[in-house]
């Protein structure tokens, strides 16, 4: 929501979206100071702090950028304009790089060289290893190189976002006047190029580095008068202005087309280039000063986690983890046959393997009762099993229908190569509904059963993305539950056809068509509770929180005396008050990144919980079809309950939100203690499935690992 100048009433209420992203990243950074954590498990970190921040620029910065170029004088909830909102923003960027930089360069990579590992540099070569640095250039770099000069035979390229970039000034063999190019480090080779070392001691050497120190071999017989590596980041965020057109899939693909040539927000430049090329650099791109950033170091810190992978040390990497196979699954037993057995069932990713779901679509693909089955997808991985279950599916002749969505941020051109596929497949593809992502999380089945039709669903608050699954922590049930599968068929017909969404659901939520004003319900009446003198409490646990009206609605909770536990991993704009102890927001980060969204209301001691695709932002309760839906088993709200009561009691990880806007300070710890929700909900997990499997059969088993 936007507001003018002078319509802020309650900005006390309120922190700025933008600073409180930063201050989330900040958090994730934080990991990569903790000495507890492996040191590769801190490499990863740096690594996962630049890719936020890229993406943060891409989108955040961009649209303030726009904003500001504009000149629309709308403010924000807190009343900061666009202007000061990057000014700000500036301020607290230039803080996290520092600190970034500070911790990979002083910290983490001078511990590796204690373990034998080092980024050497071109000048520190013997002459020997320069020779064997200039055949491997010659070999297996310079092939894959293309020079692109600049002159009125050759206009400036469309660099692409994000890549290194080498800018060079030279004077071209045979002529006097100096000229420019460029040389882009490409993305397909390693950027850790791996010199020969000595014994145990390894040595990497960056690819930019090496491609510089031979330039003269792409520009034979020139004299290379100066050079420097920088790199652009790109305006990525497009709208789509006809959400119309005749062909949806040709349109978001004619769009991914266009970034390359969209706005640059971020131009990353050494401090120390100066002189004709770096005004040249300057001049062509046309930025003010606050979007040039000054880079003591490495460029492209995300792909440090490149050399984190070519690391073998496993004493300095995280303990693998070995998700569970619920224990309904874990005799082979067929997934119908066990979600009829057990009507409802709890899949809790990545404690749980997400092999089950994968099961139920390849038991789906192949079973001759299997009628129909309707997905949706919103991001999946590069060789999804999923989406080849639907296509084994569609080739068997199932009714396979499939809500690709194409708007997915960043990964459009994968969903648009997934619905080609599947539409090779004779699966109907559908791109849903005009001005809506579609971000639930569906599956339903139909299967012909004893003469009858019965209908199963998984539901998730996650995306159906095997490789996620092993990282992101994300809740799913399975259900032949006849209400709530009547629900998501009817979520269906919404999505490929014209069924009124306001239809008849007695179970599931949509957004944006009843959501908000169910969670307002639900709000409400534990507000009524408390101010009637009885107990009212809420814990919700989600991504983000920054809806407006979502954040007083909350306010006047905690005002009325409800307790309240907001568990919230990234943006929060709620700011506490002073004097507000019965309401506490934690964040959590961690190894797994906090994806699930559950959400409780104790109602008078008929407490109910849900689970939701839908974050409390607005863009998930007005402008995305989302599901929240009810868990009303015992034995699963139980679960639920503990996976809360593990991350409220977590003393390891958490941080706390004050009324300054501020989180408590990371803990200093040399390793954790149990008290660490991640490893006690993992724990919880695999014990839960042995003390079943031990009361199945008598004796103590050990646990199937997927």
């Amino acid at each position: 929501m936007k507001h003018s100048p002078h319509d802020i009433a309650d900005a006390e209420l309120f922190l700025n979206r933008e600073l409180s992203w930063i201050d989330f990243n900040s958090r994730v950074l934080d990991e990569a100071a903790i000495s507890a954590n492996p040191l590769l498990e801190r490499l990863k970190f740096i690594a996962i702090t630049a890719g936020n921040l890229d993406e943060f620029f891409m989108v955040r910065i961009a649209g303030l950028k726009q904003m500001f170029r504009n000149g629309e004088p709308w403010c924000d909830a807190v009343g900061m304009n666009a202007d000061e909102q990057l000014s700000a923003t500036r301020t607290e960027i230039d803080r996290l790089l520092k600190r970034q930089y500070e911790l990979l360069f002083g910290k983490i990579l001078p511990e590796l060289e204690n373990h034998g590992v080092f980024i050497v540099h071109y000048e520190e070569l013997s002459d020997a290893e320069k020779i064997l640095a200039g055949d491997i250039f010659r070999s297996s770099i310079m092939p894959v190189l293309t020079p692109f000069a600049v002159d009125p035979a050759h206009p400036f390229p469309q660099l692409n976002t994000g890549a290194i970039e080498i800018a060079l000034r030279f004077i071209p063999a045979g002529r006097e006047e100096d000229a420019f190019a460029f040389v882009e480090v490409p993305g397909v080779l390693e950027r850790f190029v791996e010199m020969p070392g000595c014994g145990e001691v390894r040595r990497f050497m960056l690819l930019e580095e090496l491609i510089m120190n031979h330039l003269h071999w792409l520009f034979a017989g020139a004299e290379i008068l100066e050079h420097f590596p920088f790199r652009i980041t790109r305006d990525m965020d497009f709208s789509i202005e006809d959400e119309n057109a005749s062909d949806m899939l040709e349109y978001i693909g004619q769009k991914v087309l266009q970034r390359r040539r969209r706005e640059v927000v971020r131009l990353e430049i050494p401090p120390t280039a100066s002189g004709p090329l770096a005004a040249w650099i300057r001049e062509s791109f046309g930025l003010e000063s606050r979007f040039e950033y000054p880079v003591r170091g490495a460029l492209h810190l995300k792909q440090f986690a490149e050399l984190a992978g070519k690391i073998n040390m496993p004493h300095l990497a995280a303990a693998a983890h070995e998700p569970v196979m619920p224990v309904e699954f874990i005799d082979g037993t067929p997934v119908f046959d066990a979600i009829k057995a057990h009507g409802n069932i709890l899949v809790a990713l990545p404690y749980h393997s997400f092999t089950p779901v994968i099961r139920m679509l390849e038991e789906a693909a192949s079973d001759p009762d299997v009628l129909a089955i309707k997905q949706t997808l919103y991001r999946v991985s590069g060789n999804s099993p999923v989406v080849r279950a639907l296509q084994k599916a569609a080739i068997n002749g199932k009714q396979v229908t499939v809500m690709v969505e194409l708007k997915a941020r960043f990964d459009e051109e994968n969903n648009i190569a997934w619905a080609h596929a599947l539409d090779e497949c004779g699966a109907h593809v559908v791109y849903g509904i005009a001005g809506l992502k579609v971000h639930a999380k569906a599956l339903l089945i139909v299967r012909r059963e004893a003469g009858y039709l019965r209908r199963y669903c998984h539901l998730g608050t996650g995306n159906y993305n095997d490789r996620t699954a092993l990282g992101y922590t994300d809740i799913g049930m399975m259900s032949c539950d006849p209400e709530l599968c009547s629900d998501i068929a009817n979520m269906f017909n919404v999505l490929t056809g014209y069924s009124a969404p306001e239809g008849c659901y007695r179970k599931a939520v949509l957004a944006p068509f009843m959501l908000r004003n169910r969670l307002e319900y639900l709000i409400e009446r534990e507000i009524a509770h408390a101010s009637g003198g009885g107990k009212g409490e809420i814990i919700a646990k989600m991504n983000s929180f920054s809806d407006e009206a979502m954040i007083r609605l909350i306010h006047r909770a905690a005002d009325a005396g409800v307790r309240i536990t907001l568990l919230v991993r990234g943006i929060c704009c709620y700011r506490p008050k002073a004097g507000q102890e019965n309401c506490r927001i934690i964040s959590i980060v961690d190894r797994f990144l906090e994806h699930s969204r559950i959400f409780y209301f104790r109602n008078q001691g008929s407490e109910e919980y849900y689970l939701s695709s839908a974050d409390w932002m607005t863009r998930n309760l007005d402008h995305r079809i989302e599901l929240m839906f009810p868990v009303a088993d015992h034995q699963l709200c139980g679960q639920l309950r503990r996976i809360l009561e593990l991350h409220m009691a977590d003393s390891d990880k958490s941080r706390i939100l004050d009324a300054d806007g501020a989180y408590s300070a990371v803990p200093v710890l040399a390793q954790y203690s149990s008290r660490r929700s991640q490893t006690a909900i993992a724990g919880f997990f695999r014990e839960k499935s042995e003390a079943e499997l031990k009361g199945n059969s008598g004796t103590p088993l050990k646990v199937k690992k997927q």
